[in-house]
């Protein structure tokens, strides 16, 4: 079987949902840009093409139908490209790509465009008309808030809020230099919007300290330790990558950024979702043959910094090697777009920081967990 690889990554600026400056871009509209730019930046054949795989947590209205053949038409791929949306949630994007994963291992195609779309502006959480079953929901936490699952995370793992805390303003602090830095530049797509170009993240706050954090009142729990400033804000985004095969990849002389190694699914608790990556890292790892003292670099989600804690603990990750550039607290997390934006970052960070092994995970509503390991390719 020939090795599949992610051999290209772009996204959008992220912003805040509803005040920020993509708040009046429709989402198809957005996604579209970045495929272009994908494309322009690898220089793939678009009419190699097989499919345009995306994610959306939430598929309704600007985001809704098929929004995955929709884009590939405006983006212009060619007519023969086909599309599809895929939704587990958080977990989108990054199924995605272990979708063209397994279309390529079979011979079913050696280039994929997987894609990842959330306007949390344009499209509420829960969509515009949730219907939970009566039944499930007196017997299952399925339905329950986030934010609350963050909270028993918390309490399972008595991580305390200044714990919380100070993850949060490294996040900050990384994310805040790398933009000074412009290590953002090369994968963010500049955005056309009625008020002019947007090329720069919106959601980062670069002067974030302990002492702002201290002073925020729980978001969830009035007795609770998350507040607004330990977890990920609603966000816009789009993110996609460039999945082939390596043979393809090397034949046309593609920018080759890390070889994907293993993945892995597992489902927990729903009113624990945070510990998600737990398993699912475990099993990703174990069919890598690798352990976590192997990884080079680590993108591990920040849904809330409470879940990244206990995911980091139970782990054994090194927290020098997780989210070098900063976390989701600092750069957002547009739901279905971010399993794309940290798979094609951890790549990045591969190559660019000269490691083996790389380690993306997330956690996903509802009580999953899902993970990608990457390997440098010589």
């Amino acid at each position: 079987m020939d090795s599949v690889v992610i051999a290209g990554y772009a996204r959008s600026p992220f912003h805040l949902a509803n005040k920020g400056a993509l708040k009046g871009v429709r989402p198809d509209d957005l996604t579209a840009q970045v495929v272009r730019g994908l494309i322009q930046k690898t220089g793939v054949e678009p009419a190699d093409i097989e499919d345009i795989i995306v994610g959306c947590a939430f598929p309704e209205g600007e985001q809704g139908l098929n929004v995955a053949r929709l884009i590939g038409l405006l983006a212009d791929l060619p007519l023969s490209v086909g599309g599809m949306t895929v939704n587990r949630f958080c977990g989108s994007s990054m199924s995605a790509i272990h979708i063209a994963m397994g279309q390529i291992a079979v011979g079913a195609g050696e280039a994929f465009i997987c894609a990842g779309i959330e306007s949390m502006s344009r499209v509420p959480m829960m969509g515009f008309n949730p219907m939970p079953n009566r039944a499930l929901a007196a017997k299952s936490a399925a339905y329950m808030g986030m934010g609350e699952t963050a909270e028993n995370v918390a309490t399972k793992y008595q991580i305390s809020r200044a714990e919380q805390e100070a993850l949060a303003v490294e996040s900050q602090k990384r994310a805040s230099a790398a933009r000074e830095a412009g290590k953002f530049a090369d994968e963010i797509v500049p955005i056309e919007t009625k008020g002019g170009i947007v090329d720069q993240d919106g959601t980062i706050r670069g002067g974030t300290t302990a002492e702002d954090l201290a002073g925020l009142k729980p978001a969830f729990d009035a007795q609770g330790s998350v507040t607004a400033g330990t977890s990920s804000p609603l966000t816009d985004g789009a993110s996609a990558v460039l999945v082939t095969s390596e043979a393809y990849a090397k034949a046309h002389g593609l920018p080759i950024l890390a070889r994907i190694k293993s993945v892995a699914i597992s489902g927990c608790a729903p009113e624990t979702m945070g510990l998600g990556p737990i398993l699912s890292s475990q099993k990703a790892m174990e069919r890598a043959g690798i352990s976590a003292s192997d990884l080079d670099v680590v993108e591990l989600n920040e849904a809330f910094a409470s879940q990244a804690l206990a995911c980091i603990k139970d782990l054994g990750l090194d927290t020098a090697k997780t989210n070098i550039d900063g976390g989701a607290i600092a750069i957002g997390h547009p739901l279905g777009a971010t399993g794309a934006r940290i798979v094609g970052k951890a790549a990045s960070l591969l190559k660019r920081e000269g490691g083996k092994y790389a380690l993306a995970s997330q956690c996903i509503g509802g009580g999953q967990g899902i993970a990608t390991i990457l390997e440098a390719v010589e």
